[in-house]
């Protein structure tokens, strides 16, 4: 039986490694393929702080990984399926038959981006196509993008791109934006921001990067093809959380309410990360969770000697 299980490789699953394995608890990380997360797709990394000329996503989470590794953090491949926490030890049931008990747990599976689901999108997968303003707009400068949704999430992100990209046309499937007031005044008062309105994209396309959108008016039917560099998707996130079912607290997207300990509704049970319901979804924050969430794992074992 360990002290503590992790749940997720990412760059919040690392870090939780980390602190737990230098705080000598008997930890294991599980991952369901390789440590590294959503992160591991992004060409370079700007904005997390000591890389100045910034680093890809697979060579930060390689340095992490090779941290934890050698602080001894076990790091197996698992998949877990169901847990139950309802008694003081939680257990854990994964794909491969196996069961595991352990006196506390952090979550850390991370969120995935809701797809379009046309054609090229998975292609051009972090080759143009990206799902993270904050993460892939400075990429864009001075180049064309088309952007997708039109909530909050979507017009904040679109208003983020006009500070790099010379002209970005946002598509909605509706006549109005959905996203809060303020937001709509300040999209529709941006020269850089074009409205394409009733309008889904049906496909992304290009040869070794996107090349163009193709973008098809619902009231008409007309398509069109939009010439563009990029293409940024915000059409909503889904927490990797069913595995979780009724086992503690979510919010109605299904992300993991904890509190500022990062203690989630089940004693001994934490979450870090893209899982959790975080106001921001970046490295930086994940990390910060983590750190968070392996202190608050190690206390919660000292209370149970």
């Amino acid at each position: 039986m360990r002290d503590l299980i992790i749940i997720g490789g990412g760059p919040a699953g690392l870090t939780a490694g980390i602190y737990a394995s230098r705080a000598r608890l008997d930890v294991q990380l599980l991952e369901m393929t390789a440590p590294g997360g959503q992160i591991l797709v992004s060409d370079l990394v700007e904005n997390y702080p000591g890389f100045p000329g910034g680093i890809s996503g697979g060579e930060l989470m390689e340095r992490m990984a090779e941290q934890a590794r050698r602080l001894d953090l076990s790091i197996a491949v698992g998949e877990v399926t169901s847990v139950d926490f309802s008694g003081p030890l939680k257990k854990l049931a994964l794909s491969d038959g196996k069961k595991i008990e352990t006196k506390t747990v952090i979550i850390a599976t991370g969120a995935t981006p809701r797809k379009l689901g046309v054609p090229g999108e998975n292609r051009f997968y972090g080759r143009g196509v990206s799902y993270c303003a904050t993460c892939d707009g400075p990429f864009f400068r001075d180049k064309v993008v088309v952007a997708v949704g039109g909530g909050d999430t979507a017009v904040q992100e679109s208003l983020f791109l006009t500070k790099f990209a010379k002209k970005v046309h946002l598509v909605h499937r509706r006549d109005a934006l959905r996203a809060a007031r303020i937001l709509q005044e300040r999209a529709l008062g941006n020269d850089k921001l074009v409205m394409e309105w009733d309008s889904v994209v049906t496909s992304i396309n290009g040869n070794d990067d996107v090349e163009s959108v193709t973008v098809k008016n619902l009231k008409t039917g007309k398509a069109r093809e939009l010439a563009a560099d990029g293409c940024f998707v915000w059409v909503g996130i889904e927490p990797n959380s069913g595995f979780l079912k009724d086992a503690v607290k979510l919010d109605e997207q299904g992300f993991v309410v904890t509190d500022a300990t990062m203690a989630t509704s089940a004693p001994g049970v934490f979450a870090a990360g893209d899982v959790r319901n975080t106001p921001l979804r970046q490295v930086a924050t994940a990390v910060g969770d983590a750190a968070i969430a392996a202190m608050s794992a190690e206390h919660y074992i000292e209370t149970m000697k």
